[in-house]
């Protein structure tokens, strides 16, 4: 059997010196002993499997409401191919594979039901009180919201990983964090990997479930500069139809050529910074460097750009998806007003909030915990008006 020991050995001899190492973490805010045969950030990763705010990503909308049908990608499937591209970036850059893949399958555990919608809809209603963002959920969630164990809130995962959480929207620096998170700092390479596959997922994915579901068409993508290069190296013929194999096929090539390209210029950009900071440079390194190590080129950006341009005016934009999220705002708020009149309606273990928190931040965390179909049900139980998404 290998020892967490002898895997931390393997950690230093095997990844970039530039990596986190999990032997060299800050450790935890409450103290534990550590795993036989485990390293610590296997064990974050683990414990975020676990927890209830993972599982009920299944039920939670990614575009598509989950009423609308099985086939389209729900927040679980999209967090689970960001995991899985970010496991590919960290070992071809020498990063850190679990602490990448572990901030991939958390990044998204503190959306609420009905997506950016929902979003929307809490973040206007919690105004007077800071607002609501997925991010700080995420790591409320994290570091307080999760109750598993009798000695401590939260999941106690290591500073590297709430790190990671704190500051997943790469290129928002700087973020607001604790002090302690060096807020004027870029993260880890763990996690701008996790940061940046994000949107590199989410922009094929939510461009391949447009084109299933028919809100665009070969037609409306054709001028497009990443598809152009993704139908040009799948090899496609374009007089063919446009089946679900053609769409596949060409989806795959995208999401390969755009990995490529961010690896290619993180590459470059961390050549540079082993240049002029040696062959030894570290994590404060990579911390402390002028930009992001993990980026595209110039041209790729732009490129990236017009994809998502694209996204907001053809496909989130859409009629079809507008009339989804106006109703799931109408239900948001419909709940949220419920709940706030009448506390006791709302379950033992969210009334126990109110004191702590507020009413209405109880209320909130409440609300950003349901699965689509929840929320529906409930709406329909407090409210039976029939509304339906």
């Amino acid at each position: 059997m290998r020892t967490r020991e002898e895997l931390e050995r393997i950690e230093a001899l095997t990844l970039a010196p530039y990596a986190m190492k999990s032997a060299a973490s800050r450790g935890r805010q409450h103290p534990e002993p550590e795993a036989a045969y485990r390293t610590a950030f296997q064990r974050d990763r683990e414990r975020i499997l676990h927890t209830t705010a993972f599982r009920r990503l299944q039920g939670k909308t990614q575009v598509f409401v989950t009423t609308e049908g099985d086939y389209y990608r729900t927040r679980i499937t999209h967090t689970l191919e960001v995991a899985q591209i970010g496991r590919t970036i960290a070992r071809a850059l020498g990063a850190n594979e679990d602490l990448v893949e572990g901030i991939c399958l958390a990044h998204d555990l503190g959306h609420p039901p009905f997506g950016h919608s929902g979003e929307r809809a809490l973040n206007a209603l919690m105004a007077s009180e800071g607002g609501f963002d997925h991010n700080r959920q995420s790591f409320r969630i994290i570091t307080e919201l999760e109750r598993r164990y009798p000695d401590f809130p939260g999941l106690n995962l290591t500073h590297e990983f709430r790190e990671g959480i704190l500051k997943h929207n790469a290129d928002a620096l700087p973020i607001e964090a604790p002090p302690d998170y060096w807020p004027e700092l870029h993260g880890t390479l763990e996690a701008q990997i996790a940061a940046v596959v994000d949107e590199l997922a989410y922009n094929a994915h939510d461009l391949d479930d447009a084109l299933r579901a028919g809100l665009v068409g070969e037609a409306d993508v054709k001028a497009l500069a990443w598809w152009q290069r993704a139908r040009e190296a799948a090899q496609v013929d374009d007089a063919a139809a446009f089946t679900d194999v053609k769409r596949h096929r060409i989806i795959r090539r995208l999401i390969d050529l755009v990995a490529t390209e961010l690896l290619v210029e993180s590459s470059r950009r961390i050549e540079a910074l082993l240049a002029q900071r040696g062959s030894q440079a570290g994590v404060d390194d990579v911390r402390r460097w002028p930009t992001l190590l993990v980026a595209y080129s110039d041209e790729a950006e732009r490129m990236n750009q017009e994809l998502k341009r694209f996204l907001n005016e053809r496909v989130y934009a859409h009629p079809h998806v507008l009339r989804m999220a106006r109703q799931a705002e109408h239900i948001v708020n419909d709940l949220f007003q419920a709940y706030t009149r009448e506390p006791h309606i709302m379950p033992e273990s969210a009334r126990q909030q109110i004191e702590r928190l507020s009413l209405s931040r109880a209320v909130c965390d409440y609300i950003a915990g349901m699965t689509d179909r929840f929320a529906l049900a409930e709406h329909a139980r407090l409210l039976d008006s029939g509304r339906r998404v």
